[in-house]
């Protein structure tokens, strides 16, 4: 009796009720509030609360404190020793993270869900640490502000203590590098944000080098020239004379540098003017010439000026080099000579520069009309002299040559380096494949917060699995079957019991007593698997008194799911050894999911897409929903700018519409085949290979090739389409699922109707993976998954699936509308794409249905009153598509389609060429008016 009353007992549900939730909640809420206002006002009156130091103050009568000063936290004195506690003895300006961090709590509590929960409390506390140790470590005690510091007495110390064992440099380092993984865990794109922000940096700093460098060439050149002017030197030669102090003829420095020998000068450039110490010495008798003016000499050394005005200048003279020397005269009325300027004509080119002014070092020069000659040093290259003014503007000449090319810049050439191209190392190239979320690169995808933890804590009870199998084998042995072994694995909803029979036990006996085990153990859908596959057992499926709901939320952070590789990851729910069952569909490579109205269908659907949402990238997959029923898909109308795939000119991403539908899937079949022709040019034979291809730039996007998301078809009733349509709908299905797999288009097909009208052989034959949902009859189960067991499903989402040969009872996942609804609304809170991915343009064969006239599309003679206001508008406008004429005209699809065929039998635009539109072959109103006026003959 005792083993009676213990299975007897209800397990207890562990949990708060609601009552005691909203108390809890409202309290922690309060007190929350109460410490965020507290710590507030301790920011700004900390100072004058000082006398409030510990809680004795707190519990002190009125007389105690009468000679105290008035407390000014607008908590009074337990908000004063709160804050106190929290910013002062705690973390400083970051204690505000706990009021922050309650205030999520008390939400959670009330059964308030707010979006990211853990996240957002794991990223708040590790703020409050972070941003108290540095400020701690930035201040230390040196500000003391609340007393102890911006950081906190927590900060502080453990900033010291640090620094004490890794030295400020280290503990800088560590702090800077917390900071940079915090960002990173905020929001990955933080990775290439400091990516693009070090390769600015290693720019910049390589182009201020060599600015730097430049300059620096400039200046050290600038200064040895100035050296050179300076201090000139002389050539000693051979048979040269003791040198006369007296002599006026010898050129001096202010500087006492060697004297030059008369007419000699040596410039910056090595050029040796006059060199006369070769020349015989003047004889005694003949007087000195007089000194008749200045010499003066320029940057270059090519300009001597007489600056006596009664001589006449010397003939131009031209040296070893080609250059044309000419003298200009001074003024005489001036005691200071003006600038003069003297040209110099290289071939075609005069070049005129100034006469710089007299510097003391100047001395007199040799007679005027003593020739002199240049004699340039071996390596020199000759230069221009530079210009000045006006002129120098229009005489610059630059060039612009590759980085390679060494050439130097000098005073009559400037020269600028070209960018060229970068090369990419083989690591760069690897780094910059293309990347087809960079559309969307902000875009995250839906925390795991957003979602309920459904799950309730009801365990099987060690007495019911003994009591269940003690009835299994009494009931055996009754019929004379021993049993040798019985292992029980308990299971969401159902306990699997293995036996192993004693030997010489044929299986069908067993399996023909699937009724009397019914019946012994009181339950509902018992199923017995003779044999277990792989396995030397035989199965029998018991249901469990109390059942689990498996909870979306429990199977999204899976391991088995968020590590899953797959190329199309779906994830259904639990095995019966709890495992999470995860399914790849670019494998299956269709889904077909039949089952009795309210057994869980469309939240299987659910479960479908939701699973896809939280695993793919907008850029990644697409999908067509169809829902004749109007309201089990609406909730992701929200998804248009982000998953969603619609043909243009439609308003309504979700379609509800049988035409539309018959349209949509001829659509499909029209982008498979694109997709096919686009595989044969890229010589692949599969969509993962064609994006492999396209991802490292093998593919020229030039010649129409782009990169190829999944699409996934899902039809939430099957049947109702089939019922009003019937073929049209059955051949498009049956193309795509024929077809489609290796151009990544897949199909999703749900109803409750699993009979042979509706589930022909066509669809059979290339839907191989199925879900099967409780159905009433032997016959219903044997039409879905070709085999008895459906109709022995428990209900509420308890589901056979088939991927071929296996067959896997699996508990599907519970998600609820209000998860959805935070879903779609978390992502379409983000950045999309302008509208919904467009598929190709269909045009019905003969231009659809015929109106209500009961014209023909082709029949030039009974054109649509709308033609010739259409016509002009494509002329006008030189572009022609149905969207466009829907859109400008407020018509139906039907009717802008035989008005688009109408055009073209009239030769006003071109044939159709899939998506892209029509080209318009008139080009003015006047041709067109032309061909109204052949068209009013018919």
């Amino acid at each position: 009796m005792a083993v009676k009353k213990n299975a007897a007992k209800q397990p207890e549900v562990k949990g708060m009720s609601d009552t005691k939730r909203w108390i809890y909640g409202f309290a922690l809420l309060f007190f929350a509030l109460f410490l965020a206002v507290s710590v507030l006002s301790f920011f700004f009156f900390w100072k004058d609360d000082q006398s409030v130091t510990d809680w004795t103050h707190v519990f002190m009568s009125s007389k105690e404190t009468v000679n105290e000063a008035r407390v000014q936290n607008w908590g009074g004195k337990l908000g004063a020793v709160l804050a106190k506690t929290v910013v002062a003895d705690g973390f400083g300006l970051f204690g505000l993270c706990i009021p922050a961090v309650l205030i999520i709590f008390s939400l959670r509590i009330m059964r308030f869900r707010p979006a990211m929960l853990r996240k957002s409390v794991r990223l708040t506390l590790i703020l409050m640490i972070l941003g108290s140790l540095t400020l701690g470590f930035l201040f230390r005690g040196n500000w003391e502000v609340f007393g102890t510091g911006l950081g906190g007495r927590h900060g502080i110390s453990i900033a010291e203590w640090l620094v004490s064992v890794i030295g400020t440099i280290g503990t800088g380092l560590l702090l800077l590098l917390s900071i940079v993984l915090y960002a990173i865990y905020i929001n990955r794109n933080t990775i290439s944000m400091i990516n693009r922000v070090g390769k600015g940096i290693v720019d910049n700093g390589r182009k201020v080098g060599e600015a730097v460098s430049t300059t620096a060439a400039g200046i050290l050149s600038h200064e040895a020239k100035q050296t050179d002017d300076a201090k000139p030197e002389t050539k000693s030669k051979k048979g040269k004379k003791e040198i006369d102090d007296d002599d006026p003829f010898i050129v001096r420095s202010a500087d006492d540098d060697p004297p030059l020998y008369p007419g000699e000068l040596i410039d910056d450039n090595g050029f040796t003017i006059v060199d006369r110490s070769g020349a015989p010495a003047l004889p005694e008798e003949e007087p000195r010439p007089a000194r008749t003016g200045k010499v003066e000499v320029d940057d270059a050394g090519f300009v001597i000026t007489d600056m006596n005005a009664k001589t006449a200048p010397p003939p131009p003279e031209k040296d070893e080099d080609g250059f044309v020397i000419q003298y200009a005269s001074g003024d005489e009325a001036e005691e200071t000579p003006a600038p003069a300027t003297g040209k110099t004509d290289i071939g075609t080119d005069t070049y005129t520069y100034p006469e710089p002014p007299v510097s003391a070092t100047e001395t007199a020069c040799p007679p005027a009309q003593e020739t002199q000659q240049f004699q340039p040093a071996p390596a020199y290259t000759a230069e221009t002299p530079e210009t000045s003014g006006a002129e120098a503007k229009d005489d610059a000449f630059v060039a612009s040559v590759p980085n390679g090319l060494n050439i130097e810049e000098r005073r009559d050439l400037t020269v600028e380096r070209l960018p060229g191209d970068e090369s990419l190392s083989d690591e760069e190239i690897e780094s910059a494949l293309y990347d087809p979320t960079l559309d969307l690169s902000s875009y995250q995808r839906p925390p795991i917060e957003l979602l309920e933890d459904h799950s309730v804590e009801v365990s099987v009870t060690s007495e019911e699995i003994v009591e269940n199998k003690n009835r299994i084998k009494e009931t055996l042995e009754n019929f004379g079957i021993k049993i040798d072994k019985i292992k029980a694995t308990v299971g969401p909803t159902v306990t699997l019991y293995e036996i192993v029979q004693a030997p010489g036990v044929r299986i069908s006996k067993i399996k023909n007593l699937e009724d009397d085990i019914a019946q012994s153990l009181a339950a509902l859908g018992i199923r017995i698997i003779a044999p277990i596959p792989g396995k030397g057992t035989i199965g029998i499926e018991v249901p469990n008194k109390d059942k689990k709901i498996v909870s979306m939320y429990s199977i999204i952070k899976s391991v088995k799911f968020q590590e899953s590789d797959y190329d199309i990851p779906v994830v259904l729910g639990k095995t019966i050894q709890d495992e999470t069952f995860v399914i790849d569909l670019a494998k299956m490579p269709h889904l077909l999911v039949a089952g009795a109205t309210g057994q869980g269908k469309s939240v299987g659907l659910n479960a479908i897409i939701t699973s896809l949402l939280y695993k793919k990238h907008p850029s990644e997959l697409k999908l067509v929903l169809v829902d004749p029923k109007k309201v089990e898909l609406t909730l992701y109308s929200k998804l248009e700018r982000h998953f969603l795939a619609k043909m243009p000119g439609e308003e309504d991403a979700i379609i509800t519409d049988t035409h539309k539908v018959i349209y949509t899937l001829n659509s499909l079949c029209i982008e498979m085949d694109a997709r096919y022709n686009l595989l044969r040019a890229a010589e692949v034979r599969k969509i993962t290979e064609y994006n492999d291809k396209f991802i490292h730039r093998k593919l020229n996007p030039n010649k129409g090739h782009r990169f190829l998301p999944y699409i996934v078809v899902i039809i939430d009733e099957f049947a109702d389409l089939i019922m009003t349509a019937g073929r049209e709908i059955e051949t498009p299905i049956a193309r795509i699922a024929q077809l489609a797999r290796a151009v990544g288009i897949h199909l999703v097909i749900a109803t409750q109707r699993p009979t042979t009208n509706i589930i022909t052989g066509v669809i059979k034959a290339n839907f191989p993976a199925r879900i099967a949902f409780r159905v009433t009859s032997m016959v219903d189960s044997r039409t879905i998954i070709d085999q008895p067991g459906a109709n022995q499903l428990i209900g509420r989402g308890d589901m056979l699936v088939s991927t071929g040969n296996d067959l896997i009872r699996v508990q599907c996942a519970f998600v609820d509308t209000p998860e959805i609804e935070r879903i779609t609304e978390f992502i379409a809170g983000q950045r999309g794409y302008v509208g919904a991915y467009e598929l190709p343009e269909y045009t019905p064969e003969g231009g659809g249905d015929t109106g209500a006239a009961g014209s023909k599309p082709n029949d030039l003679s009974q054109l649509d009153a709308m033609f010739e206001d259409v016509a002009r508008f494509v002329v006008q406008n030189q572009q022609g598509s149905t969207s466009s004429i829907q859109r400008r005209f407020s018509i139906g699809y039907n009717r802008a389609g035989r008005l688009m065929d109408q055009l073209e039998m009239a030769g006003i635009v071109g044939k159709a060429e899939g998506s892209k539109p029509r080209e318009v072959l008139i080009q003015d109103i006047l041709s067109l008016e032309h061909i109204f006026k052949s068209l009013d003959n018919f």
